[in-house]
């Protein structure tokens, strides 16, 4: 007998999502190191979600590699980025690039950036992938959007 919260799981569904500001909808090549997205939350499985969240692995790479584009939410966005050493949870692996409204940041520890609604973002670059990490996007709409 089903139960009430079946619906409420989610078995990563291949994301479905056209991104016109990320690899090449945005002019720059597929990086070879960011593998195939899934949906961990969102309209796919739960079409009553109010969220839409994304989860890519993110392999080595030894030369600066440009990923997405500057574009805008009409919502507010969280990105995060998650190492996967054990013992030290914290490094991140890698060297990450991230501008917010015209402000660069040098990432290389596990952690987040909170996008508020209207904030132009990226460029988000690789400059090195030691080790593989996870990206995931969690967007506070229920499908993914994004203008210049």
């Amino acid at each position: 007998m089903p139960g009430r919260h079946d619906g409420c799981f989610n078995a990563l569904p291949d994301l479905q999502v056209v991104f016109d500001y990320e690899g090449d909808g945005s002019g720059i090549p597929d990086p070879a190191n960011v593998q195939h997205a899934y949906e961990l939350i969102g309209t796919l499985e739960q079409p009553q979600a109010r969220i839409h969240s994304t989860y890519v692995w993110i392999t080595e790479v030894a030369e600066e590699t440009p990923w997405v584009a500057e574009h805008v939410h009409d919502y507010d966005e969280v990105l995060i980025w998650t190492g996967s050493d054990p013992s030290d949870p914290r490094d991140l692996g890698a060297t990450l690039r991230m501008v917010v409204d015209g402000e660069e940041h040098i990432v290389t520890r596990s952690g987040s950036v909170y996008i508020p609604a209207g904030t132009p973002h990226c460029p988000l670059d690789f400059i090195e992938v030691r080790r593989p990490f996870t990206f995931s996007a969690l967007s506070l709409a229920p499908e993914y959007a994004a203008r210049r």
